[in-house]
């Protein structure tokens, strides 16, 4: 059974990433979860209001501030879902990646759920604070790339899919996605992406079917054997080539709400594409 008992929650001031709270609240509601608020204090969030110092630095209401600004943004349900959770505020000085990884470590939490691009911690880019902290925490990390183009609404868990490279961490990543699933009521997909089948040659490239078919046959054979090792029963998808762009074919296709993806913070196929699939995959990417 899941036990995400802590949540770190990292913010920015003024603008917060709304969908990532509001999902974040989903999860909380769910499992009982504390929320700890983190926000890392930078020149720009002075700016943007947040006291300097002292007692008014002590008293600042980040979460009412957020509210009000939701609510600005025609979000009216944002305060309705906090409601009834436990949230600790947190505010920090200093680098803002260094200072997630340490409250994750402080606070013990069971899962960070961050954006990853836009304008959150002062040009919070992928690549950057994002990969750090993926790098530096063995804390599982959920990750919405595009949290900010999709319009605020109910989040539910319907459709989990779970990438799988087959390689020493694949039952740690099964077992996430498996437990996710079960918790939620979801349908389980399995997807395997192979090399690519593709062989180049003057005036193109063709594919070679019986290296495909072997190709498909191996990962077809592995994840049937890693279905009977676990105790499971899930859908499989098998496609071969872009890793991400398989990933994000394979969201659309299943229609799933959460990838669970074995990406970090050790070797494998799925680490050496873990950013580009952040990006290229429509949904929450939850890296375990």
């Amino acid at each position: 059974m899941l036990n995400i008992e802590k949540i770190l929650l990292p913010v920015d001031f003024p603008n917060p990433s709304l969908r990532v709270v509001h999902q974040a609240a989903a999860l909380a509601h769910h499992f009982h979860s504390e929320i700890v608020m983190l926000h890392v204090v930078t020149a720009r969030s002075h700016a943007a209001g947040v006291p300097e110092d002292g007692p008014e630095l002590a008293a600042w209401d980040m979460l009412a501030e957020m509210v009000k600004g939701a609510q600005n943004n025609l979000d009216q349900s944002l305060g309705p879902e906090l409601e009834g959770l436990v949230i600790r505020r947190v505010l920090l000085k200093g680098d803002p990646a260094r200072a997630i990884v340490q409250t994750t470590q402080v606070e013990k939490a069971d899962m960070i759920m961050m954006p990853s691009h836009g304008y959150t911690f002062n040009q919070f880019l992928l690549g950057s604070v994002t990969a750090k902290v993926l790098h530096g925490t063995e804390c599982p990390v959920w990750t919405s790339a595009h949290a900010e183009e999709s319009t605020v609404q109910e989040f539910a868990i319907r459709n989990v899919l779970c990438a799988v490279d087959l390689g020493p961490r694949s039952h740690q990543t099964v077992s996430w996605a498996a437990q996710m699933a079960a918790e939620f009521g979801a349908c389980l997909t399995l997807v395997h992406v192979t090399a690519s089948a593709e062989i180049w040659a003057p005036g193109g490239s063709y594919v070679n079917p019986k290296w495909k078919e072997q190709l498909v046959g191996d990962a077809s054979q592995h994840l049937a054997e890693l279905q009977q090792d676990m105790g499971i029963k899930a859908d499989v998808l098998i496609g071969s080539g872009d890793v991400p762009k398989v990933l994000s074919q394979a969201a659309k296709q299943t229609k799933a709400d959460l990838l669970v993806s074995g990406c970090y913070p050790y070797g494998g196929n799925l680490r050496i594409h873990g950013y580009a699939i952040i990006c290229a995959v429509p949904i929450p990417v939850l890296s375990v």
